[in-house]
């Protein structure tokens, strides 16, 4: 197995008509994967670096937000620290935002929009914090480029990227883990894949701001934690 360069071939979540019960066995399961393994604990460690403040108001959007569980992640530690958030949930698929919506529907502070996020750029308000967790693997790089430039000019505080370090060991474990305990075919297929697609420390590197107020480190499980700051 090739872990040098970065795999291109396609997930199977990426093709269009997934039959909706296929999907939504899919969003659970990679709930409770990045629940196990720390994925919504790194993404909450980002929104904690912003040092938000309990006396001020904040938008935060969530760029290929799934069945939205980073945003219920976040909600529920905000309301233990009293703070006042607006979270926003985009996605392209459909059946992701109404999968979202019904899991959210104690949460008002959480929306969505079904939507290519890039349509929100002439949006009248800006959002404060912008972030997507396990969606830049989906993409190649001139994309990638695109999705940073957004962040940045859209975003009033800053922006940060939780994403994959492609590894062998990373690739290994995951394939393991999901071959022994996942019912979903789409897990067991991209868990692993998402894996060879994801990055090392350079490429991704490559890809955002050159700028003092980047910080770039990897964290448990297997990750890469990219925080943006605008000065």
């Amino acid at each position: 197995m090739n872990f040098i360069q970065r795999s291109y071939e396609l997930e199977l979540l990426d093709q269009e008509n997934i039959p909706k019960q296929d999907l939504y066995q899919n969003l659970i399961e990679l709930n409770t994967i990045n629940s196990l393994l720390g994925g919504h604990a790194v993404t909450l460690k980002a929104i904690k670096s912003f040092q938000l403040q309990t006396n001020k108001s904040y938008r935060i959007l969530d760029i290929g937000c799934g069945g939205g569980d980073n945003l219920i992640y976040i909600a529920k530690w905000a309301r233990k620290n009293n703070l006042s958030l607006q979270l926003i949930g985009v996605d392209l698929k459909k059946d992701c935002i109404e999968f979202a919506q019904n899991r959210c529907k104690d949460y008002p502070e959480i929306s969505f929009i079904e939507k290519d996020y890039r349509l929100l750029k002439n949006s009248p308000q800006k959002y404060n914090i912008i972030f997507s967790a396990l969606f830049c693997h989906h993409f190649k790089e001139h994309d990638l480029q695109e999705l940073m430039a957004f962040k940045k000019d859209n975003s009033t505080l800053g922006f940060f990227i939780n994403d994959l370090h492609r590894n062998a060991l990373a690739y290994y474990s995951i394939s393991w883990l999901t071959q022994l305990f996942s019912k979903s075919y789409l897990v067991k297929n991209d868990a692993r894949l998402s894996v060879k697609r994801g990055f090392n420390k350079k490429e991704l590197a490559a890809l955002l701001p050159k700028s003092k107020q980047l910080s770039l480190k990897w964290v448990w499980a297997f990750r890469w934690l990219a925080i943006y700051k605008h000065p």
